[in-house]
């Protein structure tokens, strides 16, 4: 098995070095393709030995789905800027590399917010494939929330250790993220009826606030379960919100 480990930036300078240091000794090729960064992404990329492609963001699952075209390996994983490998999953790569017994692996991610690993809030094991033989899969889903889709008799393994996410360093971080993700969420919500709309509006940022503060156990993380509950709820109803306008827009 020969991986190319593929990953696209936008601005990651303080990210980036930290997720390609921990590929080192698994990767056969870094690829890392850029949206066109303004910051020290490109130099710090390249300093570490990955070969750096730029290309235009036309939203995630065509960036990610043009990054994979390039790879020079059939054998793709993923990760963003912002995530690495922990040392258990590390291994884990390494012994499969010998010889692999499925086309697909998926694996847990261990998410953190403000630099504390948060295994509550439905956050964890937050489970992802994102190994893969390209043959047998690419990436589909609705931005921004894409996923791997694989061919009907893809069987799939699992590999032991984390993938660890450092998400939002800060709150604030969190806070810009939402307004992201509900602004892409809400192109593609508008397709929907209006009424269908509204009734998501109105009910699902509570149960979603319910589910993940409650039978999440989101309380047990104190004021960050709090605020990441909060958090979550507030971007289901942005993006139901800001549909309606949309759609109101489109007809008036």
């Amino acid at each position: 098995m020969q991986i190319s480990v593929v990953i696209i930036t936008f601005n990651e300078q303080e990210e980036i070095g930290r997720c390609i240091d921990s590929l080192i000794g698994i990767a056969d090729e870094i690829l890392v393709v850029d949206s066109f960064s303004t910051d020290e992404t490109e130099s710090i990329s390249k300093s570490k030995g990955a070969r750096f492609i730029q290309h235009k963001f036309e939203g995630y699952i065509k960036q990610k789905n043009w990054a994979m075209d390039q790879a020079s390996y059939d054998w793709i994983l993923s990760l963003d800027a912002d995530e690495c490998i922990s040392p258990n999953l590390f291994q884990s790569i390494l012994q499969i590399k010998q010889l692999p017994k499925y086309d697909s692996y998926s694996m847990n991610r261990l998410n953190f917010y403000c630099n504390k690993a948060i295994k509550t809030c439905g956050w964890y094991p937050d489970k992802k494939i994102r190994l893969w033989n390209r043959n047998v899969g690419k990436w589909g889903g609705t931005d921004p929330h894409d996923k791997i889709v694989l061919q009907n008799t893809t069987i799939t393994g699992h590999l032991n250790g984390d993938l660890w996410h450092y998400t939002y360093s800060t709150n604030e971080d969190m806070l810009k993220q939402v307004e992201n993700f509900a602004n892409i969420a809400s192109k593609q919500l508008k397709k929907k009826s209006l009424w269908q709309l509204i009734l998501k509006m109105i009910f699902s940022p509570a149960f979603n606030f319910i589910k993940h503060y409650l039978f999440h156990l989101g309380f047990i993380d104190g004021s960050n379960g709090l605020l990441i509950c909060y958090h979550q709820c507030r971007e289901v109803y942005l993006k139901y919100y800001r549909a309606i306008k949309l759609k109101l827009q489109s007809i008036y």
